[in-house]
């Protein structure tokens, strides 16, 4: 069953906008009341969103059992403000517990991945691809697009075309799809290059790719690690703690990954940062280690486990 609250969050930018926020907080904390008291939940798992707010504020006052699942390296204000009052933390990344004010000790469970990414080998997804032995670069922004990234990608196309030596694959994104296959129209496309609105086999791609060059949203990361992925990292600035950045982070730390802040993107320093790595199998390899090292892939049974132990406990 599903039930709804009215809530927005915090706008930084517009003070007066918050008296509304505040009006919509205290009424949101009263239904919340009301529908745990009526579901009677054995327990609260919430994922930090300014949502998870009033949900959790009811549910310590009323005593049950709560827990809050961060999937980013730089948690959120909802979880920093509750992590202190919840029953269970657990974090996809360590790194976000010095962030944190804590009762008890976070657990670390990772992010939850989607299982068919775990289903198909390297081989398997280069075959169904029909690609031989040269390396696959793998791009996208998101479902929608990114400007920025499809900018530079086209940069970076243009400056592999001809040259037969990687294969590449882009999802350009609903709003940028045109405008890309616009800015690439005076160039004849090598047959290597695969340019997309959407891709809907991302578990085929992502398997048969050498490297990836992406946002840095928390359960991307996850995927890379668990796929064993190295990656070039375009944080989002748009995000809020800008938590992209310090989730990106971690992965560069690691040896996993590079970092380009957008407001460092060009097509000339994407160029010079994937072709750094793309042609250096030995750094391939390294960095597709250190992806793996990093890897949880049984979060699912850790936070399954959590819940189990909330739930029985007396």
């Amino acid at each position: 069953d599903i039930e709804y609250i009215e809530i927005q969050g915090f706008d930084r930018k517009h003070i007066f906008r918050n008296f509304e926020t505040v009006k919509k907080l205290i009424s949101a904390r009263r239904k919340c009341n009301k529908i745990i008291k009526e579901f009677k939940p054995d327990c609260i798992v919430c994922t930090g969103g300014y949502v998870s707010g009033p949900v959790l504020r009811e549910a310590h006052k009323l005593g049950f059992k709560t827990a809050i699942h961060e999937q980013n390296a730089f948690p959120g204000v909802t979880t920093k403000m509750l992590a202190n009052r919840v029953d269970r933390v657990m974090l996809a990344m360590p790194e976000a517990k010095k962030y944190l004010k804590l009762k008890n000790e976070p657990v670390i469970t990772g992010n939850p991945v989607r299982g068919e990414l775990m289903r198909i080998t390297r081989e398997e997804a280069r075959a169904k691809l029909g690609l031989d032995s040269r390396p696959l670069i793998l791009s996208f922004g998101g479902s929608l697009g990114a400007r920025r990234i499809n900018e530079a990608v086209s940069e970076l196309i243009k400056s592999h075309n001809g040259t037969e030596k990687f294969y590449h694959i882009h999802a350009a994104g609903k709003s940028g799809y045109e405008a890309m296959i616009n800015a690439l129209s005076d160039t004849k496309l090598s047959s290597l290059t695969d340019i997309r609105e959407y891709i809907t086999d991302m578990d085929v791609c992502m398997a048969a790719a050498d490297l990836v060059i992406c946002r840095a949203g928390a359960i991307t990361l996850s995927e890379l690690c668990c796929l064993g992925k190295p990656s070039v990292l375009i944080p989002s600035p748009y995000v809020a703690e800008n938590h992209q950045f310090h989730n990106a982070m971690t992965l560069k730390n690691a040896g996993a990954a590079e970092v380009l802040e957008e407001k460092d993107l060009s097509g000339e320093s994407l160029i010079r940062t994937v072709d750094n790595i793309i042609e250096n199998k030995p750094l391939l390899m390294k960095m597709s280690a250190n992806a793996k090292k990093h890897a949880i892939t049984d979060a699912n049974k850790r936070i399954y486990e959590v819940l189990m132990q909330l739930y029985t406990r007396p």
